[in-house]
């Protein structure tokens, strides 16, 4: 080839067509159409000649072909529109040059020629590029590779001895250049490969300068692991693959056949690697050490570079166990983290303990913190051992707490301090205005929140492991975050009371003062129960039960209870005052406000309806309610409600024992403390009503609806009362009487049957009594058609046989159903110059007799006999009938009160 710019490889490609196809194939033939294909092909090679398919062609410009060998797919051309792929040939090319042996080559073997050619390369190339920052493999320029190229072309040097010759330059280039270990590796591998078919035709030099080379990169890649902390930072992220590929050469060196045989007495790799990463462990924690020592030797700044070096551990162990460890384990199986974190163990252990507690508790605050601080860089770096493999070994820094037994107090003590200055800030900046709807506390208790949290994240921090240490701790923790909690109750109440000053000194409205007030006790008391709510979660948050079965064998359980838990109870018992306090104070206004409501509902015109009445005091306590419902947490809501249901029932009570007043007022009353239980109860959402239906409110329900009662109402109650009280009396010393009572539906009457008497009491002077019965139906006005009926008299007898039937006719059903429906009966002693002593008085109830439930005619001779204690009045004991005395309008009132009365004065009671 003499034009290489313009000459061209052609080659064209055919389908051949000849005779011997078309006889082959008359044999296979199969159907009409095979046969229509062949009389084609017969008549086209009848034709002027044989005619061949012609299927594509490449050409190839032979300047545009490399000078190494190439084997490579080309298309077929070219493309047409009938044709539009024509398919694609595989082709392998090389150059073969004629002109070959030079006097240079007569004189050196090819292989090192080759080599001293690729070193000079390299060489020219780093310097014209020196100023450049080099990454990765050294690249050769197009025309060095062009040469090298041509000249194993030339020489027909193997692949093998092309990949040894730039193992053996690339491998050197670690003394000037980064070089690229993955293109080592791939140089390594493809020697590795041919390394059975070649090494017949190695000479000893080579194989000695091969040797050389393995153990030299070896040397250099080990020290490179020794630092690798150093070579391969990091926040580099290649460095990390450089590392990788730098322990896959290493590895793939010493398992090759050409290492094993050429440096058999090689020191095993794991060892070296072990070896070294230990040694450069230690290297390196004393550079570092040295780097952090301060200028200045004061207890605060040693403390300070601790703090600081103990950190850097903590993070290069954090390095090798993440990202490094995989590195080493997936290349060399060798457990960087185990091998780094045991080296460090022993160098602080060796180095800190005295210097800690020779330092001892700290003078200044600096240092109390730095020591904390300290302890807690040793407590993560401790803690990392759950790593190690296996991980249940002792290890130097197992005790390390004790060496800050004596700083332990005062960390305790800062954090109290901090924890009270924090508070203060955090209540001097509040305003007491709340968060919003859904958080209507103010800032300060959120502040304080983050002040517990932090105490908590103390105790977190400390993990102390001697538990009887860890007990006393627990016990001062719990201590102080209880008194800076009552301490934030009483800065928080002098906050608003300073604010409401200032805001008194602007505003001058009596509205406007009142309502900043009342919102501004509203935030405190919200603050208040959110602080109670965050104190009651410390025995979970602190796991007082955890520690509870850690000291079991060591702290009885009685003196755990009467330490942490009597704390919390003394802390919720004070904080419970507090809110009650504020709860009272809040409630003042409401109270002034819903008295005078109050008492101008009971003195308001008796023509007003009791509905319209009550309007006034409702529309207050809605829109009251309304207010303290948005600004108050529920909880303290239903508290608040609660106090003033018992203040309301205190008003009502003393407003209803004025004296002198007419039943129209307790009418007022009685209808104002319905509404009111139905305003505080809010169909379910307000108080419950077991808490409002109290004893207090029942019994001024009764005292309210008693005093409410009608003039009949009042004559019922007192006879349901003499009925109730006639139950319960089965025995008297005035004696008793027997009758029967049954009711006849058909007749509508009652029918009474007095039988006998006994026991009564003798009157007379002979000793004995002449007694006779008297029978009424009360109330009279229930029965005022009714007669009275009297059985006969029987002189000188205690004990008389009556035995007389009496029918009262005219008696409804309804009627003797009716509250306090009786049959009176009255025992005499009849006297002739006087008036007839009382013997004793009897109540039987007419609810339920028998009869009165039935319309079949009921057989007398089954009805029971009843016997009855008789009783004398004790003056001036019943209330109804001072109710009924004091209604001096009233005429009916006033006639049965002057009966009961006479009554009385014949009583025996008396």
């Amino acid at each position: 080839v003499k034009d290489v710019h313009h000459t061209e490889l052609h080659m064209d490609m055919w389908d051949l067509d000849n005779d011997e196809s078309v006889k082959h194939r008359l044999g296979e033939i199969q159907g009409i159409v095979g046969l229509k294909r062949i009389f084609k092909d017969v008549k086209k090679a009848a034709r002027k000649h044989e005619q061949d398919d012609f299927l594509g062609n490449v050409i190839i410009k032979l300047q545009d072909l490399p000078y190494t060998p190439e084997d490579k797919w080309y298309s077929l051309g070219p493309c047409t529109e009938t044709y539009p792929d024509r398919g694609k040939c595989h082709l392998q090319l090389k150059l073969i040059h004629e002109e070959r042996d030079t006097s240079l080559s007569k004189q050196e073997p090819v292989f090192r020629i080759h080599r001293n050619l690729l070193q000079q390369f390299v060489q020219y190339d780093r310097l014209q590029k020196q100023t450049e920052a080099i990454q990765g493999e050294m690249e050769l320029s197009t025309s060095a590779v062009t040469i090298l190229s041509l000249h194993a072309t030339q020489n027909d040097l193997s692949p093998f001895h092309q990949d040894l010759a730039k193992w053996l330059a690339y491998s050197k280039l670690y003394r000037h250049v980064e070089v690229s270990f993955i293109s080592l590796l791939q140089h390594l591998t493809s020697i590795e490969y041919q390394w059975g078919l070649a090494q017949v035709t190695l000479q000893q030099e080579a194989q000695d300068e091969l040797a050389e080379s393995f153990k030299s990169f070896l040397d250099y890649g080990i020290s490179l692991i020794q630092k690798y902390r150093d070579v391969f930072p990091m926040f580099d992220n290649k460095s990390t693959e450089r590392q990788q590929s730098l322990l896959r050469v290493l590895v793939q060196i010493c398992k090759m056949k050409a290492f094993l045989k050429l440096c058999p007495s090689v020191p095993g790799l794991h060892d070296r690697v072990v070896g070294v990463i230990k040694s450069g462990t230690r290297d390196w924690y004393q550079v570092h050490k040295q780097l952090l020592e301060p200028m200045i030797k004061t207890e605060e700044e040693i403390v300070k570079s601790l703090v600081t070096f103990i950190d850097h551990l903590n993070n290069d162990l954090l390095n090798d166990r993440k990202k490094r460890m995989k590195i080493f384990m997936g290349t060399i199986k060798v457990n960087l983290f185990n091998i780094t974190y045991l080296q460090f163990q022993e160098l602080v252990a060796q180095d800190l303990q005295e210097q800690v507690i020779n330092i001892g508790a700290g003078k200044s605050k600096a240092t109390v913190e730095g020591l904390f601080q300290l302890f807690q860089k040793l407590k993560q770096l401790h803690h990392q051992k759950i790593y190690l493999v296996p991980n249940d070994i002792p290890l130097p820094l197992d005790g390390f707490h004790k060496w800050f037994s004596e700083p332990l107090p005062k960390w305790l003590q800062m954090v109290y301090e901090n924890s009270v200055e924090m508070v203060q800030r955090a209540v001097w900046k509040d305003q007491l205005e709340s968060l919003g709807d859904k958080n209507k506390h103010s800032t300060s208790v959120v502040d304080i929140g983050t002040c517990f949290a932090k105490i908590k994240h103390t105790w977190t921090e400390l993990s102390w492991p001697e538990p009887e240490e860890a007990f006393v701790i627990m016990v001062k923790l719990t201590e102080d975050m209880c008194k800076i909690a009552l301490m934030y109750c009483r800065l928080i109440e002098e906050r608003a009371e300073e604010l409401s000053v200032k805001h008194y000194q602007v505003n001058t409205r009596d509205s406007d003062i009142h309502g900043v007030r009342s919102l501004q006790l509203c935030v405190v008391l919200n603050n208040m129960k959110q602080l109670w709510e965050v104190i009651s979660k410390l025995p979970e948050e602190l796991d007082w039960q955890g520690l509870k079965e850690d000291t079991a064998d060591m702290i009885p359980a009685d003196q755990i209870q009467s330490t942490l838990h009597t704390q919390l109870e003394t802390f919720n018992s004070s904080i419970n005052n507090k809110i009650k306090g504020v709860l009272q104070t809040l409630a003042q206004k409401l109270q002034a406000d819903i008295k005078i409501h109050i008492y101008n509902l009971s003195a308001s015109s008796d023509t007003i309806p009791l509905d319209d009445m009550i309007v006034p005091l409702m529309s207050f306590l809605e829109n009251e309610f309304a207010y303290m419902d948005t600004n108050l947490v529920q909880e303290n809501f239903q508290s608040l409600l609660g106090y003033l249901w018992t203040d309301i029932l205190d008003i009502i009570y003393s407003t209803s024992h004025q004296g002198g007043v007419s039943q129209r007022f307790y009418l007022k009353l009685n209808h104002t403390l319905e509404n009111l239980l139905n305003c505080f109860h809010a169909e379910g959402n307000g108080l419950s009503l077991n808490e409002l239906q109290t004893t207090s409110f029942k019994d001024l329900k009764a005292h309210l609806s008693l005093n409410a009662a009608s003039t009949h109402e009042l004559v019922q109650k007192f006879y349901a009362k003499k009925i109730q009280q006639q139950t319960a009396d089965d025995y008297s010393k005035y004696g008793a009487v027997t009758i029967k009572v049954c009711y006849d539906t058909e007749g509508k009457r009652l029918h009474v049957e007095i039988l006998n008497a006994v026991n009564l009491m003798p009157l007379d002077s002979n000793g004995t009594s002449d007694p006779f019965v008297e029978l009424t139906l009360e109330p009279k006005h229930i029965f005022p058609l009714v007669e009275n009926k009297t059985t006969r008299r029987i002189d000188n007898d205690l004990n008389p046989l009556f035995d007389e039937v009496f029918e009262f006719s005219n008696v409804t059903s309804e009627q003797c159903r009716r509250e306090g429906a009786c049959l009176f009966i009255t025992v005499f002693d009849h006297d002739t110059l006087v008036s007839d002593d009382l013997e004793g008085e009897a109540y039987f109830s007419l609810e339920d007799i028998p009869g009165l439930d039935t319309e079949e005619p009921l057989n007398i001779s089954k009805v029971p006999q009843s016997r009855l204690a008789l009783s004398h009045p004790k003056p001036n004991e019943d209330n109804i009938l001072k109710l009924l005395e004091a209604r001096k309008g009233d005429k009916d009132a006033q006639a049965f009160a002057k009966i009961r009365r006479q009554r009385e004065r014949k009583s025996k009671e008396r």
